[in-house]
């Protein structure tokens, strides 16, 4: 199993890292599309849809995305900074925190399922702004893009070497019984230390220091319930992996779990705080 996931990793890196550097971004914006495409038809199986349904609710992901990127170029950051914080942009980040943000604890806390025209619209807002916010951050630059990644990454391992050491309360134990509070702790200070040294190293002054810290928390935290979420669909669904199209890794959307409830966040806070509309 490590060494089909050590495989696995070294290709999409292989695949990943000369796209994220050197294509176009309207080019950018297709691929993204493409992969996202990929979490739809994953999504069609959290909807307990047969192989057709998936198919067509993963074509139609990736359709809506490409022709956004197609019908506004300057929003998806074709022209670089200029026009991104545009309004259905900030609509499509806002529903998105919104989501998150208010609604999910208590969609945690009463375990609901996703059914019918429900589960479609859940989608769109959990895949569509986390298509938006991918294309768009990387405006940035791909090194910006790949820190912020850096961050749900430094959550994830900080969590888990944190759980295993210290771990003795469950977070949520009929959600995922291996995620623990001191995980949690763990991946808050994980990721506040790591923002601390990005800060110092790149001379990051682009908030005050408590809010930097402020901020840095609340991507933890946001980022651990997209993890909880994923974890009570599939629960719900039956299932152990969104699908085995990454061989030892799952799916897509196992990988970009905690990316669909942070990167929306991120790029809504950087649109309002850093980059404010003109």
């Amino acid at each position: 199993m490590l060494k089909t996931r050590v495989i696995t990793a070294l290709v999409l890196v292989a695949l990943l890292l000369p796209a994220l550097f050197f294509l176009p971004q309207n080019y950018w914006a297709l691929l993204v599309a493409a992969f996202i495409g990929i979490a739809g038809w994953e999504w069609g199986a959290l909807l307990g849809w047969r192989a057709t349904g998936r198919v067509t609710l993963g074509l139609v992901t990736a359709l809506i995305c490409a022709v956004a990127s197609l019908i506004d170029p300057v929003a998806i950051g074709s022209a670089g900074l200029g026009g991104l914080a545009v309004s259905w942009v900030l609509a499509a980040y806002g529903v998105a925190a919104i989501f998150w943000c208010l609604v999910m604890p208590f969609w945690l806390q009463k375990k609901w399922a996703l059914a019918g025209p429900i589960g479609l619209l859940v989608g769109a807002v959990v895949l569509l702004p986390t298509w938006l916010a991918m294309v768009q951050l990387r405006v940035l630059g791909p090194g910006v893009l790949l820190g912020i990644f850096a961050v749900v990454w430094m959550a994830d391992i900080a969590a888990y070497f944190s759980g295993k050491a210290f771990g003795k309360h469950k977070l949520a134990p009929s959600i995922s019984p291996g995620k623990t509070r001191e995980g949690a702790l763990g991946a808050v200070v994980g990721v506040v230390v790591y923002g601390l040294v990005v800060r110092q190293i790149f001379g990051l002054d682009i908030l005050p220091l408590p809010m930097w810290i402020v901020a840095l928390i609340a991507v933890t935290v946001i980022s651990i319930v997209g993890d909880l979420y994923e974890s009570l669909l599939k629960r719900k669904a039956g299932i152990k992996d969104s699908s085995n199209i990454l061989p030892g890794h799952g799916g897509v959307l196992d990988r970009i779990d905690s990316l669909t409830s942070t990167l929306p966040v991120v790029a809504l806070l950087w649109l309002l705080l850093i980059h404010p509309p003109t």
